[in-house]
This record gives structure tokens, sequence and C-alpha cells, in this order.
């Protein structure tokens, strides 16, 4: 058996098209779709990722502009920000990019930021409403994507054994909610695993759908899946690779080359859940904007 791949540029390019026919409703009723980036430094990943999501917003119609703030910043700086950017009417998502510096307190930020324009799902009330299973809040980008995939490719989770190895707020817990939740396209019977779990293979060999999000390469190996076992891998590793011109290449967390080979589906890395994440941030700001009018 190969598995079959989960082509996660096709699915975005997909995403993205029911986005711009959304901006184009929301447009002909007068009102932009609006994204704040806040960039703090100049780390070159997330300057590449802003990069990205500027240029996807510009796709399919969203109007964005980036903040772009010295590395030296004070909290008490982008608070500020942050509190203009939630009385500017011109933007109904804001993005605070992550990682910020050791200065600069992420849960403060995330908290300052007003529930209604919090677009990567991050703000305790959005995360609150997820736990309780109501709409009208932001998802978390990656875990909603991982259940599209899922999802479009006629992989439904409900009835299926799910396993999440990893359990950050960013991507593990908010996905098992998610999946686990009694709604369409979810209700999985869901196990986390992580890094106190002393045999994560006796888990992932039972499951039929396993997410890796552990941020380690070879995490996951071919004797740790069974047979068919569906595979979304979240993780995005540098490994150094000489025979590439800039000396490292990017991997997943799991073992992809041998676990393609018993699995019938599966996500690569690059390609795969990274398209994912950019492309249900622009689902959050048009749902944002819509929500205005409602």
């Amino acid at each position: 058996m190969t598995a079959q791949l989960i082509d996660g540029k096709a699915i975005a390019a997909d995403i993205q098209a029911e986005v711009a026919k959304r901006v184009t409703a929301l447009k002909q009723r007068g009102l932009t779709p609006g994204l704040a980036a806040v960039l703090v430094g100049d780390d070159p990943g997330s300057v590449s990722y802003v990069t990205s999501k500027t240029e996807d917003s510009a796709a399919v119609g969203i109007f964005s502009e980036t903040f772009h703030l010295p590395e030296s910043t004070s909290q008490e700086e982008l608070l500020g920000l942050i509190a203009d950017l939630n009385a500017d009417e011109r933007f109904h998502g804001i993005l605070p990019q992550l990682p910020l510096p050791s200065q600069i307190s992420e849960h403060a930020i995330i908290d300052a930021l007003s529930p209604a324009k919090d677009v990567d799902g991050l703000h305790p009330a959005n995360l609150g409403r997820l736990l309780r299973g109501e709409t009208g809040g932001a998802l978390p980008c990656t875990p909603h994507g991982v259940l599209q995939m899922l999802n479009r490719t006629g992989n439904d989770p409900a009835g299926k054994h799910v396993v999440v190895v990893g359990r950050s707020t960013l991507v593990g817990r908010p996905l098992a909610v998610l999946l686990s939740n009694k709604a369409k396209g979810a209700n999985a019977t869901v196990t986390i695993c992580h890094t106190g779990t002393p045999d994560i293979g006796r888990f992932t060999r039972d499951a039929d759908i396993v997410v890796m999000a552990a941020g380690r390469p070879n995490t996951l190996t071919a004797d740790m899946v069974r047979e068919g076992v569906v595979v979304i891998d979240v993780g995005t590793n540098r490994i150094e690779d000489a025979s590439r011109k800039r000396g490292w290449r990017l991997v997943g967390d799991a073992d992809f080359p041998a676990i393609r080979e018993k699995a019938a589906w599966i996500t690569p890395v690059p390609g795969g859940v990274g398209p994912m994440t950019r492309a249900m941030l622009l689902v959050n700001t048009v749902s944002a904007a819509e929500r205005t009018l409602a």
C-alpha cells in the first residue's frame, strides 16, 4: 500500500476561492474585510509568514496592512497598538505574529485583543466557546485546517479513534476538543499523547487517524502505526541536508517515506497543513467581517 497524498495546497486553493466569493458579496454590501498583521522584530520566518498572509489576503480581496515594529518594542507600546487596532473599524481581524520578543508576554497581548477581531482563535473567550461547542467565534487556524483536510478528503473523523500527539494551546489541545465536539464532521474519540506519555506507539497503533504536532522529527515511525491509517503531520522541522543549496530541508514529525508505505492517506511536509493554516486565517477574517453585519 502506498498512501494517497493529502494536497494541502489544492484544498487551500479551494477554500480561498470560497472566501473570495464571500468577500465579493460583502463588498457588494459596502463592506471590505480588513486584516491587520502585527510583526515585532525581523525574524526571517515571521517576516516570510506575514508576507505570505498579506499576499493571500490580496488574492481574495481582503484589505490588509502590516504594522512592523522594532525588536525593542515594549509590552506597553504593543498593547497601545492593539488598543488602537481594536477601535479601528477598517480592520475586522488582528493578527499578532508569534513568537513575540522575550520582553513581551504573548498571553497579555492575546488577552488584549477584542475577541471579535481575534482571527487566530486564541483569545480565552474564543477558546471557551470552542470548549463549550458554541459557534460564533474564531476557531484556531491550524486545528480547523486539519478538520477541513480530513472532511474534504472523505476521512470524516466521526466514530474514529484519533490520536493527537502534542498538547500545545496552539494545536494539540484545541484540535482534540474540535475533533471530539458533538458536531458534523467531528464526533471522534480522541486520545492526546505528549512528552510525558511513556509509550506513544501503544496508542498510535490503535488509531484510525494520527495527528502529529510534537515538533520533533521522526517522533512517529512506521512500526507505530497500523495499515490503512490516516496521518496528518503538523510538524515543521529543519534538518541538515548537504545536498540542498541552503544546507537544510523541512520535514515533519513523521517518518514520511516509511509510513507512506503503510498509510491510506498522509500529508506531505511542506505542502500539507501549512497552506491550510493560512487559508483558515482568511476564513476567520471574512467571518469576522460578516458578523459585523449580522
